[in-house]
């Protein structure tokens, strides 16, 4: 019984009191009918033969009624019932300012996880949003009320142009004997190196990705001040996400230098860096037989896309309508089969043919059918030099887009430093709200079409 009281006690003062109750009474009614008990002992004992077991039952029960003692000096210094942290009183702190809730926060001993960004209504430092969960509380503080002048200092453009970025393969070597990182005399191949080297560079200049899919949609979802850019690989080589085998748990085992592998290692590097990308397959998928079903559905899990590249690789220029349907139709058969309503239909043109959107065998790319089987593509991406246009454009053509070829050729021929000096006077600027499109006043490009646009003038 001592030794329960004991561990009651501590149990008590180690900061877990909000799920215990009140056990006082219950100790206490325990220890007066043991205090009856004792004192009936000492009434029926004989003085002479008892006296030395009187004296160690007198001894026993004092300790006892020390501890009673002590408890209740303890326990009625304190409520009687303390606290329930809940949610709904972190909620109400939302609104108010940040130290409210830190002084609370302290006081309680929780941790506390805190996020910036700009508000529509939230003054700066105060709180915006919170979530209580497991003794964390994360909270979202304002940065800020946002307003023409942010606007202004941000530079928001919303009818800039965005970045659809073009790879192949990511080749693991040091040894390339042709300009910057490229692999190949055209730079469509590039090292581990120079790949890590552009998404480093996209970051730190102020690029955050999205998925092509939500831009064809015009979802453009990166922070205030911030710029989109969007990354596709086409041809699904073995290098775009190369299996090493399987771990222990059964998951795969993915290489660190090879496309995914960066890409997972910058996920983890930069948080807030959105990393995701499309892959466009053919017919042998990521050539990995034993894996390739495992693959596709790993990238759609993990938050990237898988996309049309025909099952041949063909020019559409040279093959006929019905050859035409056979490679994209077949293709998208094998998407249906791998990955069943999870894939984008979108279909990265082959060399980037047919060039243009008049010749016979396009419209045969966007919807066709293969032996009674019926497909429709949203959107095809061409094999193109600079980025295109926003999708709330005026002129925006979401079924013939142009992309960025990732290469170095010293600033020339739309590599990637030509492409991004020239981004910088017309880039994509993001009000931070995507039910929202913020244009500078006096720029008629806007596609009538749309709500909820806000123009801002460039100067007072």
């Amino acid at each position: 019984m001592l030794w329960t009281t004991l561990n009651f006690l501590l149990f008590r003062q180690r900061g877990q009191k909000q799920n215990v109750p009140c056990l006082f009474p219950v100790f206490l009614n325990i220890y007066f009918h043991q205090f009856i008990l004792w004192y009936k002992n000492i009434l029926v004992y004989k003085r002479g033969n008892m006296k030395k077991k009187r004296k160690k039952i007198k001894y026993k029960n004092i300790l006892i009624i020390v501890v009673v003692v002590v408890l209740a000096i303890i326990l009625f210094r304190k409520k009687e019932e303390e606290e329930i942290i809940t949610a709904d009183m972190i909620d109400s702190y939302i609104g108010k300012n940040i130290t409210e809730l830190e002084n609370f926060t302290h006081e309680k001993n929780l941790i506390v996880n805190k996020t910036f960004e700009y508000s529509k209504t939230i003054s700066k430092d105060d709180i915006i949003d919170v979530e209580f969960k497991d003794n964390q509380v994360d909270v979202i503080i304002s940065k800020g009320v946002i307003d023409e002048n942010l606007y202004r200092e941000k530079n928001v453009n919303e009818l800039g142009n965005v970045p659809i970025m073009m790879y192949h393969g990511i080749v693991d070597t040091v040894d390339n004997k042709y300009t910057g990182g490229n692999v190949d005399k055209n730079g469509y191949n590039r090292t581990a190196k120079a790949f890590r080297d552009d998404l480093e560079f996209y970051y730190q200049n102020g690029y955050r990705m999205i998925r092509l899919n939500d831009y064809v949609n015009g979802i453009i979802d990166v922070p205030l001040g911030y710029s989109p850019i969007i990354l596709t690989f086409d041809d699904g080589d073995k290098n775009n996400f190369n299996v090493l085998g399987k771990n222990a748990d059964g998951s795969l085992n993915i290489d660190p230098n090879s496309a995914v592998g960066i890409l997972e290692e910058f996920k983890k590097k930069y948080s807030d860096f959105n990393v995701t990308a499309t892959f466009f397959v053919m017919d042998g998928i990521f050539n990995q037989s034993e894996y390739n079903s495992e693959i596709v559905n790993w990238l759609v899990e993990h938050g990237y896309d898988v996309g049309n590249h025909t099952t041949i690789h063909p020019d559409f220029t040279t093959i006929s309508i019905n050859k035409t349907q056979e490679v994209v139709g077949k293709m998208y058969q094998k998407l249906d089969e791998l990955l069943p309503d999870k894939y984008v239909k979108i279909v990265a043109l082959p060399y980037g043919s047919p060039y243009k959107k008049t010749h016979d065998n396009f419209a045969y790319i966007l919807n066709g059918s293969i032996d009674g089987y019926e497909y429709h593509t949203e959107s095809t991406l061409r094999v193109g030099w600079e980025p295109e246009l926003s999708p709330f454009h005026k002129n925006f053509d979401k079924t013939f887009l142009k992309r960025c070829r990732a290469y170095d050729n010293n600033g020339k021929e739309f590599d990637i430093k030509m492409v991004f000096t020239n981004l910088e006077k017309k880039r994509f600027i993001s009000d931070g709200d995507i039910d929202t499109i913020v244009i500078k006043e006096g720029d008629n490009n806007i596609n009538s079409d749309l709500n909820n646009i806000i123009t801002y003038k460039e100067s007072d």
